[in-house]
Order: structure tokens, then C-alpha cells, then sequence
């Protein structure tokens, strides 16, 4: 088969200080775990080819497909707030790009793939573990209804991974709208590379956000683009209980779609200081302070955007501080009808707030799972298993209710954005378990397939839609790569 994966490159085109051209290290036996075959036909990418051999070689990182253009990219960032001159893909190889059959464009990345120009020292090699968790979770964010990288493969190398212990590796087909990060911008602005802006901003613009082009300040509209998608996606994560990890600002894509899974989690029960990461010690990143860490990476994006946006530096910052005025005010609507949503409210208005937080410390209090006090929420049959302290907040919400059209909650609405089904901590433990001490993947296509579907109704028994027992909880994920 001529062309199985039609390359159509941009970011490859642009000056060569974007970017280190770099092929993957081939591995010694590579076995595949799972092609995303849905995914892999909107990309217009031939399911039988990337199951076969070939297929396989690409996916591994051994052959390299016609019109790909493999590349590793350059950024900078603020990792836990220190600022890190120069980062980029260290682990990771960008094949090429794709367009759809709606014209909408997106990278093929292999994370995984071998050392490059930015491994610092690194194998820049992948464990297993981490390609398995970020394949369930990046799906189960899509599923969701969360913006997100994809995951269009998983293979194993053949080989061993040395980290604490020796481990099994893998390789990673990331699927994105784009890699470009807000790093990316900070390692050109530090340098005072004014052309690189400019080349950079134009490129986001023309993949990302055209409307800006035709603005009187496209480098202003553009910061208010991001800053927009940016508000409406941490109000999403904040909706399903999703913890990022690690928000760092080489970890925040302009596209506005989640990346980098690492140390990421869902809360089981309800405590907005929860914090899963090993590495985030000082709780920089809790869950309540994921809405702060955004508005101040957007800061920093602001700040490299200042040449841009206007000559005279003061001017510039006005309107950037403007700009950037708009988040919380972005955030805070986007999160308020979010959560009426989740209580079955079709009209959302600044009252229902005192209502949520009221729920919200109840929860806390009770210790109650926030994702399937929702869900027992969104049935009145179920509103029996949940304690008896949550009935005289039962009352007011419904009472609350009666005030909307139908004179009651919107129950299909709220079984349509409160899950049953997500990636929770000890399940995506046991599917690694299972997969590197038993060779065994059959929990992992499990796990992936239900996580598919994570509002359609399920037994409560069942077993994926279980909070943890007390011996099962995780209480500190790690990075692993």
C-alpha cells in the first residue's frame, strides 16, 4: 500500500529554530496492544494496515511512513513555578499531520520513541505503565466530552525500560489538534526572538483560531481566544473531579485541549485540596487550585505575547491585563451552568452557587464518592442510598427545581453529564498490574471499552463503577516516564 497515513506537515515547514529533525529508535520486537479504530478512521488511516506488520513497524517507531517529516520540537517552561530555559520533546517524535474529512488538522506523535536533541540525559524511553494510563485516560476524557489529545495506538518495544526497577516498554500514538504549548512561546519570548513570535503566533492563529486573523490586534485576539477555550476547559475538568498533576505551562497546549496524563487522577471521594501527584508537595496543583494555576500560566502566555500585541510595552500590557481580566469572569460562568447542569437546572443563576457549595460540603464532610453522588442524584430511586444528613439539602435543591419549567430536576440532562463510568485511580492500577506482572490486556480492553460509554446506565455492583475499598485507594500516582 502506497501512502497508508496521508501526511499533509505545517509546523515541519516552519524555520528550523522551531525544531530538531529526528527519527525514532527502532525497538527489537514490537507487539501491539490496541489500534483506536474509530479514531483511526477519521483520520482516514486504514484499520487493516495499522494492524499489520507494517502498521506495526510505524507505530513502534521502526519504519518511517511516506510524506512523514519526523521531527522533536523545542519549548521552554515554569515546571512548579521555576522557570526551566529549555525543555522540548524528550521522549517524543512528531511524525507529521493529518487532515480529516472535515478539514480539521491534527499531529501524530509518537511518546515513547527514543532520545533526541532535548532528552537531557534521558533513555527517552517510556514504561509501559504510562502509555497504558495515558490511553484510558485520554479516552475516557473524550468520551467525557473533555477536550483532549488522543490516543490512536499502544504497542510494547520488546524491550526493558530502566527506571527504579527494570520495566516493560511502550510506545505512545498521540493524536492532537497541535502540540504547540504555551512553553513553546516563552522559549522564543525569552530570547526576545520577535520574528520566531510572530511566525509562531501567525502559525496558531491560521490552525486555531482564524477569526483572530481578521481582527484589529490578531496577537490580542488571539491571547482572548486562548484565554476563553482555556476558561471553559478547567471548568470541565473542575465538573467531572479530574486532576491534572502537573500544570506546568509546558503542560497547557494553545489548542485548549488536556495533555500530558502523567500523574493525573479523578477524585473518589470529595476534598478540593486533593492532591494525587507524588511530585507536587507543596499542593500547587490541588484540584481547587487548578482555576489559579491556568489564570497564572495564561499570564505567562500573556507576558510573551506583549511584543506582539503592541510596540508600546505599556499599551501592551493593558490590554493584555484586560485580556486576562476576562478568566475568572469566563471561568466562573462556564463553571456555574456546568454544575446546574449537574443538578438538573437548565437555567443557571448566581443563587444556585450557594446551593452547590452547600453539596459540595456535604460531600466533603460525609466523605462521599463525587462522582456517584452526582450519578444518585440524577435518579430519584437512587437518592435513598445517599445519607440522611443530604436530605434537608435534597429538599432545598428541589425545591430550587420547582421553580424551573417543568417543576423538577432535568434528570435525562443530568444522566447525561454526571458519569457512572470513570478511570478511576485503582482500576487503571489493576489493568497495569495485569498487564505487566501477567502479560495480560484483556482487563486494559476492558477497562478502555467501558470507559467508552461512561453515562450509560450500569448495575451499581458492577465493579467499574465502584468507588475504591479502603485497601484499594491510591493515594499518590506518579509520573513513571
Amino acid at each position: 500500500m502506497t501512502n497508508p497515513i496521508l501526511f499533509d506537515n505545517s509546523y515541519a515547514q516552519l524555520p528550523d529554530r522551531f525544531f530538531t529533525r529526528q527519527n525514532p529508535t527502532p525497538v527489537i520486537k514490537p507487539g501491539l496492544i490496541r489500534v483506536n479504530q474509530a479514531l483511526a478512521e477519521q483520520l482516514g488511516i486504514d484499520v487493516d494496515w495499522l494492524t499489520s506488520t507494517a502498521g506495526l513497524e510505524v507505530l513502534a517507531g521502526n519504519a518511517i511512513p511516506a510524506g512523514a517529516e519526523p521531527i522533536a520540537t523545542v519549548y521552554a517552561g515554569h515546571q512548579f513555578g521555576s522557570w526551566n530555559p529549555q525543555l522540548g520533546d524528550g521522549r517524543a517524535v512528531l511524525l507529521g499531520e493529518v487532515v480529516d474529512g472535515q478539514g480539521a488538522r491534527f499531529d501524530i506523535q509518537l511518546k515513547g520513541s527514543g532520545p533526541t536533541a532535548y532528552s537531557r540525559g534521558g533513555d527517552g524511553r517510556a514504561p509501559l505503565g504510562p502509555v497504558l494510563r495515558e490511553y484510558i485516560v485520554s479516552e475516557a476524557m473524550f468520551a467525557l466530552g473533555v477536550p483532549t489529545t488522543r490516543s490512536l495506538a499502544a504497542v510494547t518495544t520488546g524491550e526493558p525500560v530502566f527506571r527504579e526497577t527494570a520495566l516493560p516498554g511502550g510506545v505512545l500514538t498521540r493524536v492532537a489538534s497541535s502540540h504547540i504549548r504555551i512553553g513553546t512561546f516563552e522559549f522564543f519570548a525569552v530570547k526576545k526572538d520577535i520574528e520566531a513570535l510572530r511566525i509562531l503566533a501567525d502559525h496558531v492563529i491560521d490552525r486555531h483560531y482564524p477569526a483572530a486573523a481578521t481582527t484589529e490586534n490578531p496577537y490580542l485576539s488571539l491571547l482572548e481566544s486562548v484565554i476563553s477555550r482555556i476558561a471553559t476547559l478547567v471548568s470541565q475538568w473542575q465538573q467531572v473531579g479530574f486532576i491534572h498533576g502537573v500544570l506546568n505551562t509546558d503542560n497547557m497546549l494553545l489548542s485548549g485541549e488536556t495533555v500530558d496524563y502523567g500523574p493525573c487522577a479523578f477524585m473518589d471521594s470529595f476534598d478540593p485540596t486533593k492532591v494525587y501527584s507524588a511530585i507536587d508537595r507543596g499542593s500547587r496543583y490541588a484540584y481547587q487550585k487548578q482555576p489559579e494555576i491556568a489564570h497564572w500560566n495564561l499570564m505567562v502566555l500573556a507576558q510573551s505575547l506583549l511584543p506582539l500585541i503592541d510596540a508600546d510595552q505599556a499599551q501592551a500590557v493593558t490590554l493584555a491585563k484586560a485580556a486576562l481580566d476576562q478568566f475568572p469572569l469566563a471561568f466562573h460562568a462556564h463553571h456555574r451552568q456546568g454544575m446546574a447542569a449537574k443538578l438538573g437546572l437548565t437555567t443557571a443563576t448566581q443563587t444556585d452557587e450557594q446551593l452547590v457549595r452547600e453539596l459540595l460540603e456535604l460531600m466533603q464532610n460525609e466523605n462521599l464518592d463525587y462522582t456517584l453522588t452526582f450519578r444518585h442524584l440524577s435518579d430519584p430511586t437512587n437518592h435513598k442510598l445517599l445519607p440522611v444528613r443530604l436530605m434537608p439539602w435534597i429538599e432545598d435543591w428541589l425545591a430550587r427545581a420547582a421553580t424551573e419549567t417543568e417543576g423538577k430536576p432535568d434528570y435525562t440532562l443530568m444522566r447525561s453529564v454526571n458519569p457512572l463510568c470513570i478511570p478511576r485511580n485503582h482500576l487503571i492500577e489493576a489493568v497495569i498490574k495485569a498487564a505487566i506482572e501477567d502479560n495480560d490486556f484483556e482487563p486494559f480492553d476492558a477497562l478502555t471499552q467501558a470507559l467508552q460509554t461512561p453515562y450509560v446506565e450500569r448495575p451499581l455492583e458492577n465493579p467499574l463503577t465502584q468507588p475504591p475499598r479502603p485497601d484499594q485507594i491510591v493515594q499518590n500516582t506518579f509520573c513513571g516516564t
